[in-house]
């Protein structure tokens, strides 16, 4: 998923452009954090525990949604999506929107890396829905 600006609704897509300085189109592409990534397993958790299962993950305001990976502790590591090729520079910190979209949605996020990673791209291409995703060790 992308926006155009920081205040867009998040728009979701099959396949994503991503460029050595993150997602093709978005306003925030070159920053410190080029693309992020929440996991749907902690997005379920998180979702869950603050009462509201129904959300959809683009609440988070994260580019891709990746299963079957935990992302808790992976600074460093290099996520391989389809092509392309991500580093984990961080935890993304879930921020104040997440209680306007459901109070205790914010507390809930915060653990083990629930609220996501932020990434620096490696190589660049396009990320596809049902990609296979896996670290590279």
């Amino acid at each position: 998923a992308s926006r155009p600006r920081p205040a867009d609704a998040m728009v979701e897509t099959a396949e994503i452009e991503i460029s050595q300085s993150g997602i093709v189109g978005e306003k925030r592409a070159g920053q410190k954090r080029q693309v992020s990534i929440l996991a749907r397993e902690a997005w379920e958790t998180a979702a869950a525990e603050a009462g509201a299962p129904e959300l959809p993950w683009t609440t988070r305001r994260a580019n891709l949604l990746v299963e079957g990976v935990d992302l808790a502790d992976t600074i460093g590591r290099r996520l391989r999506i389809g092509d392309v090729v991500l580093e984990v520079t961080a935890e993304t910190d879930p921020c104040h929107l997440m209680d306007r979209a459901r109070e205790g949605l914010l507390r809930a996020l915060t653990p083990d890396w629930r609220g996501g990673a932020s990434c620096r791209v490696v190589t660049p291409g396009v990320a596809r829905v049902d990609d296979a995703v896996c670290f590279e060790d």
